[in-house]
């Protein structure tokens, strides 16, 4: 299937690498020029030049932090420079400590608010005029599946995570009629190192080895399995994707069928 988006310009956020990446490749090889961002220059790199050698999209760099008060001027800039406009808009963001409820001290609620929940609107914000001035956009932003069954030990990510739902949601709803679409998908077990980061936590809270953690966990996912980042990725180049124009304000679950809920 064609997706229609050969062409259009994509900057994908905290894409060096896990399903940033995943995403940002999956447009690349369906034409679309992506600009990819995050803290390591050098992986940015060699990233570019994989995606470059496919010889279908097109792949741009840029150092971009949203942890820095200056983040969004500094990737409007980028994205100026770099894709010469906006088409599609991958909000994606790293995960923050693990912890429960009782761990969410003030500081560190308001220090990952605002990377993972102001800075991502605030982007947003910036680059929907552009959008809608040409009647096409498509704004998608990575959650969790904790947004619809919250995870154990992720009582932040639970929390900020679940914020965006509200917001992408309203979104949605604001800028249908002018050719935009605002949804959110949610990885549930893909493998990525944030898994094996994740992994690693609860096996030391737990009492347990890292492979007793993961093979339990495995054993929760009707699939048999953890995903790959090249399945989650194609599912997030779809909902950017011409066809996909009817799809808007929804919550896309790419898991496994491991979410227990309707």
């Amino acid at each position: 299937m064609d997706l229609g988006i050969s062409g259009k310009r994509a900057l994908v956020l905290a894409s060096s690498r896990g399903l940033g990446l995943g995403i940002a490749t999956a447009l690349a090889k369906e034409g679309a020029h992506v600009l990819l961002c995050g803290r390591n220059g050098d992986r940015l790199e060699e990233n570019c030049k994989a995606i470059n050698a496919e010889g279908k999209g097109k792949a741009d760099w840029m150092r971009a932090n949203l942890a820095e008060d200056d983040a969004v001027e500094t990737l409007l800039k980028g994205v100026d420079d770099k894709l010469g406009g906006i088409d599609i808009l991958v909000n994606n963001t790293g995960g923050p400590t693990p912890g429960t409820v009782a761990d969410m001290t003030a500081d560190k609620l308001e220090s990952y608010f605002q990377v993972m929940v102001l800075r991502v609107i605030t982007l947003t914000n910036a680059l929907l005029p552009r959008m809608q001035e040409q009647g096409w956009g498509r704004i998608l932003t990575v959650a969790s599946s904790g947004v619809i069954e919250p995870i154990p030990n992720l009582a932040l990510s639970n929390t900020l995570r679940g914020a965006l739902v509200g917001w992408s949601k309203t979104l949605a709803t604001e800028v249908a009629g002018h050719g935009i679409t605002a949804n959110l998908i949610l990885p549930g077990r893909i493998h990525t190192d944030r898994i094996d980061e994740l992994d690693g936590a609860n096996a030391k809270r737990q009492g347990k080895s890292v492979d007793e953690v993961r093979s339990a966990s495995i054993k929760s996912i009707p699939a048999g399995r953890l995903g790959t980042v090249e399945e989650f990725g194609a599912v997030g180049a779809f909902l950017c994707s011409q066809q996909a124009g009817y799809l808007t304000g929804s919550m896309f679950r790419v898991d496994g069928g491991s979410a227990k809920s309707l």
